[in-house]
């Protein structure tokens, strides 16, 4: 499609998106990029499936981040070079957020189900609006709360099966979906006028530093020798995380923090189409129901009519 993406080369202050001035918006280009992470974070179910017959989550999330800051280190050492103090804190802060999200999320999988881990993890969709419009002043409109709540509708029809009381796990998991909300909206808020690629490594490198201490605190930092274990690994560091997150960090630049939670809650639907093709997992009516759901929460944001811009650098709120 021309006018789209790719380019990796560092530009700049520029994105991961070329031909700014194409026919194409720069907020379509950031919705496609972000449709584009959930195929790829989708993907990432089947693949993660596999690790875990080989390693510990601790270890998995060690990895894939240690990985990704390895790689992405060496290809933008001049970004990193050239990064502001200012750059290097709000990347050390969004990493953090981001290990300690993933963190809450394996630990409170120890004690609740994989449906309900799933579904409140999820619940960051209908956390981002509102958080958005409590602290920031963000405005909230009907599209983006019938969006949001359609949305972690059909992620309850995928996922929820058991939900009969909150325990440990749940609360835990609720903290998850709690931090997994504040680091797309603060990813919003740091990323403009960025260099993204200083920035998200710097982000990676902080989840990274932090997995490994969590890994030695537990003693897990010894890894099992199978070789076939590392190619899941490599998939998860170098596909689903450092490429995943460049995009999502580059595609916000051009879209608002509810409609990207919204079309990140696609995620679940490509991860139901890898299960069924990779893992052999029926697809039943259930499933089809809550996926058209989700898909109907981000229509619902996104085929809202738009009105007319002055300034056509200016970024819309998802509303619009």
């Amino acid at each position: 499609m021309p006018g789209l993406f790719i380019s990796i080369k560092p530009i700049g202050q520029a994105s991961l998106f070329i031909e700014r001035g194409s026919y194409m918006t720069d907020r379509r280009k950031g919705q496609i990029g972000l449709i584009f992470v959930t195929m790829i974070w989708g993907s990432g179910f089947v693949v993660s499936a596999i690790s875990l017959e080989y390693f510990s989550p601790y270890q998995i999330l060690t990895m894939r981040f240690l990985l990704a800051f390895i790689l992405m280190g060496a290809i933008f050492f001049g970004q990193l070079k050239h990064a502001t103090k200012k750059t290097y804190l709000k990347g050390i802060g969004l990493g953090t957020i981001l290990y300690l999200a993933f963190l809450f999320q394996t630990v409170g999988l120890v004690y609740t189900t994989p449906s309900k881990n799933a579904f409140l993890t999820a619940f960051n969709v209908v956390l981002v609006p509102f958080i958005g419009a409590l602290f920031f002043r963000r405005k909230v409109t009907a599209p983006a709360i019938v969006g949001a709540l359609l949305s972690i509708g059909g992620i309850a029809v995928i996922s929820l099966t058991d939900f009969h009381s909150v325990n440990f796990g749940d609360m835990l998991t609720l903290v998850c979906a709690l931090l997994f909300a504040l680091q797309i909206i603060f990813t919003n808020r740091f990323v403009l006028g960025e260099n993204i690629y200083a920035l998200t490594t710097i982000q990676m490198g902080t989840a990274a530093l932090l997995g490994v201490l969590v890994s030695l605190a537990r003693g897990e930092f010894l890894f099992p020798a199978a070789a076939e274990g590392y190619f899941s690994i490599i998939y998860l560091g170098t596909v689903s995380t450092m490429l995943g997150f460049l995009i999502q960090t580059a595609s916000q630049q051009f879209t608002k923090e509810t409609e990207t939670a919204i079309i990140l809650s696609l995620e679940a639907v490509f991860g139901m189409v890898a299960s069924a093709l990779f893992l052999k997992e029926e697809i039943t009516l259930r499933m089809l129901i809550g996926a058209a759901l989700i898909l109907a929460g981000v229509l619902v944001v996104e085929l809202k009519p738009k009105t007319v811009r002055t300034d056509q650098n200016a970024i819309p709120d998802a509303q619009d």
